[in-house]
């Protein structure tokens, strides 16, 4: 029987994912990304993990607040979300969510972490092997969960097993590093090791007293960020809880596994036999996709001819890989990505120089997504810019004004309700309406089906930031000085 009163999943929601990029940016990382049957990595991650007990915790980044907070809304129950001011790594990410516990009055529960990012088709495979590792954790263990290796992959770390302990579980020996082709196959054949997929099961006091014990610094940082209370409940959805930035910024980042896992005595695994792939390349995502014929793999409008061992992601247009072998292609509005599929681990250090060369293509995707919806800049000369905007139902813009732009707005699906100066009108499918220099505005969508206008913005200057927001729904006024053009 599955202990479903006493296991909080907490899911760790971090991570910029470039080595799928283009499709996973920073902006918008993989485990956002529709990847698997129109799913996201987090959406299936929690439909996996809410059934394993009542309590949820996510821990992500602040600029990540409302992807989150619209995948949590496919799944019921309630959740706490911790939302990190900057990146400090699953010690200080696994840290927070135990003192979480701890302020909550559940020290002893028991927190199953979990990467959002994973895809582990058997649900109830995973639930079993979870149940597995109950007794070691309740024991004062800290377990992990390996997967029982198919292939001497350099790609993962490994963990060296040793004995099976009282508690069911197998002893862990050693952390491994990822390591060279000859090194993983001699690893194989041992047949002692598994891959590490940072899946951990403890107490939050286990955890916190390992912390104290190997990375005190980690977790008196977090302990000053995360002082009672912080936890701000909106009218509905998730309660949100917000660390100290200044405090939360100085801790140290760090991996669990450098922290506290490689020199803790009681850590145990278990061993999960099921399919699992932690989407961590292109090559792992072609994996997801059937063959034909000549081992190609294709998903939207790719087209083979001559082809062989090609991966094609093309959901926009078609792309045709004439003669190719050992590629992979994938196609998005405005990057292009050809690899071979050798260099798969290298995308990041190609994202890593684009950025550094202030690539924006590197961070951000040409669709963003908001907190009310999403834009795609489809145009973009000297004085102008073109964007297709959606608005979800019920769903507003800021109220605002901009000092350099004048925008036309024109309604292709959907009603949206204006408010332009004094005046609030409705505009229908096909209708359209003026914002002039400096005038105060709002965008609304008031029906039930989502608003998607084209939005034409003229002036000296269009950047982003020559947006002055007098009321936002989402928290977002602040002082803007006036750009200069």
């Amino acid at each position: 029987m599955l202990h479903r009163n006493i296991i909080t999943p907490v899911v760790l929601c971090g991570g910029s994912g470039t080595r799928l990029w283009p499709l996973s940016r920073k902006s918008f990382p993989k485990q956002f990304v529709p990847l698997i049957n129109g799913k996201s990595l987090l959406q299936l991650t929690l439909e996996r993990v809410r059934p394993l007990g009542p309590g949820l915790m996510v821990v992500t980044a602040e600029a990540h607040r409302f992807m989150v907070a619209d995948a949590l809304q496919t799944v019921p129950g309630s959740a706490q979300v911790i939302l990190e001011p900057v990146a400090r790594n699953t010690a200080a990410a696994m840290a927070l969510a135990a003192l979480l516990a701890e302020q909550n009055g559940q020290p002893e529960a028991l927190l199953l972490f979990c990467p959002s990012d994973h895809h582990i088709p058997d649900a109830a495979a995973f639930a079993r092997t979870v149940e597995q590792g109950v007794p070691a954790a309740e024991g004062g263990a800290i377990v992990t969960f390996g997967i029982v290796p198919s292939s001497p992959s350099t790609a993962y770390g490994y963990i060296q097993h040793g004995a099976r302990r009282a508690d069911g579980a197998q002893q862990v020996e050693r952390f491994i590093e990822k390591p060279g082709a000859d090194h993983a196959l001699q690893l194989l054949l041992s047949g002692e090791v598994l891959w590490n997929a940072g899946i951990f099961l403890c107490r939050a006091s286990t955890l916190l007293r390992a912390l104290q014990q190997h990375a005190p610094d980690i977790l008196a940082s977090c302990r000053e960020a995360l002082p009672a209370p912080l936890a701000s409940t909106e009218a509905t959805g998730p309660q949100y809880v917000t660390p100290l930035p200044g405090a939360f910024a100085a801790c140290r980042s760090q991996s669990i596994d450098y922290a506290v896992m490689e020199h803790h005595a009681n850590v145990a695994v278990v061993p999960y036999t099921g399919a699992w792939s932690d989407v961590g390349s292109w090559n792992a995502v072609a994996e997801l996709t059937p063959a034909d014929a000549q081992s190609n793999r294709i998903e939207g409008q790719g087209h083979a001819h001559l082809s062989h061992d090609t991966y094609i992601h093309a959901p926009h247009r078609p792309v045709v890989a004439l003669g190719t072998k050992n590629l992979l292609i994938i196609d998005t509005p405005d990057a292009l990505l050809v690899a071979h599929r050798d260099c798969a681990e290298q995308v990041k250090d190609v994202v890593a120089q684009l950025e550094s060369q202030q690539c924006a293509q590197a961070v951000i995707h040409r669709k963003v997504a908001r907190p009310w919806g999403w834009y795609d800049s489809i145009d973009l000369g000297e004085r102008f810019q073109v964007k297709r905007i959606g608005v979800k139902p019920g769903a507003s813009l800021s109220l605002q004004k901009h000092h350099h732009r004048a925008e036309h707005w024109i309604v292709v699906k959907g009603t949206a309700e204006v408010t332009r100066g004094s005046e609030t009108f409705l505009l229908s499918e096909n209708q359209s309406t003026y914002i002039p220099i400096g005038e105060v505005h709002r965008l609304r969508n008031p029906g039930r089906l989502e608003l998607e206008m084209i939005e034409v913005q003229s002036g000296s200057y269009l950047g982003e930031d020559d947006i002055v927001r007098l009321e936002d729904t989402y928290g977002r006024v602040t002082p803007h000085p006036v750009p200069t053009p």
